[in-house]
């Protein structure tokens, strides 16, 4: 995901501290950046911490806020590198936010309010996705029920496929139910707050004719001329190696 990235600012709005919240500034280890998907509607949020902590983001368009992102970990626990994912967000509108964190002793830090505002969307040029209306017939792991390989092609940008490990060799097979013409293919690779599991490159296999390598990101690789095919293998080919896999991947066909 990253069409542009934000460093944002605090808004002049207090909030009150005792013994078990503290303000989150002091152990604040870089500043907060939004990392924003072409269509206005999810963000990662990068921000490191100078101790563990679990850490959380609460949102919303006005104060009652309403929606919550934690660290995208799947261990789960406290730790110093932090990646919320914000999804179900609406293009070029103003947010505001509260970052928070806990750590092992129980004392919670706190952010005041701030306000991000999201980008208009993008139009994509790959045309229409289709892999959504396929169905996943073989992949090299799953590291679990909830990581399934099914999530690749979800079309929800909050849940992800992630392998057992498997790093440069993990594959994914999509069954499109019939032939299309294939213009494009996007993998928008899941990452680990260490730096692992991040996939750069990646090849396309349809009906067996292979193309690439291609890179990672949330703008789809184009073809020099459509591919007809109904089965659509894609491989990793060059990564950081650990739990490989793809937040999203989109098979795209002129309509």
């Amino acid at each position: 995901m990253a069409a542009a990235a934000l460093l944002v600012g605090a808004v002049a709005c207090s909030s009150e501290s005792s013994d078990a919240v503290q303000p989150i500034e002091p152990i604040l280890a870089s500043d907060i950046e939004f990392d924003f998907d072409p269509s206005g509607t999810a963000a990662s949020v990068r921000v490191e911490t100078n101790i563990p902590v679990a850490c959380a983001i609460i949102f919303g368009t006005d104060d009652s806020y309403g929606s919550i992102a934690v660290d995208n970990d799947m261990q789960g626990g406290a730790h110093h590198d932090h990646g919320p994912l914000l999804t179900g967000l609406t293009p070029d509108t103003e947010y505001r936010y509260i970052l928070q964190g806990s750590d092992a002793a129980g004392t919670i830090y706190r952010s005041d309010q701030m306000m991000f505002t999201t980008p208009p969307a993008t139009d994509t040029a790959g045309g229409v996705n289709i892999a959504p209306a396929g169905t996943v017939t073989a992949f090299s792991s799953e590291f679990s029920e909830a990581f399934a390989a099914i999530h690749a092609i979800d079309g929800d940008l909050g849940t992800e496929w992630s392998t057992a490990g498997d790093g440069d060799g993990a594959f994914i097979e999509i069954d499109l139910g019939q032939p299309h013409e294939v213009t494009a293919v996007a993998f928008r690779t899941r990452e680990m707050s260490d730096g692992t599991a991040i996939t750069k490159t990646f090849t396309v296999s349809i009906d067996g004719e292979e193309l690439g390598p291609y890179p990672t990101g949330p703008e789809p690789a184009s073809f020099d001329a459509a591919v007809t095919g109904r089965i659509v293998r894609v491989d990793a080919t060059d990564t950081t190696g650990g739990n490989t896999g793809a937040v999203e991947i989109e098979i795209y066909t002129s309509g």
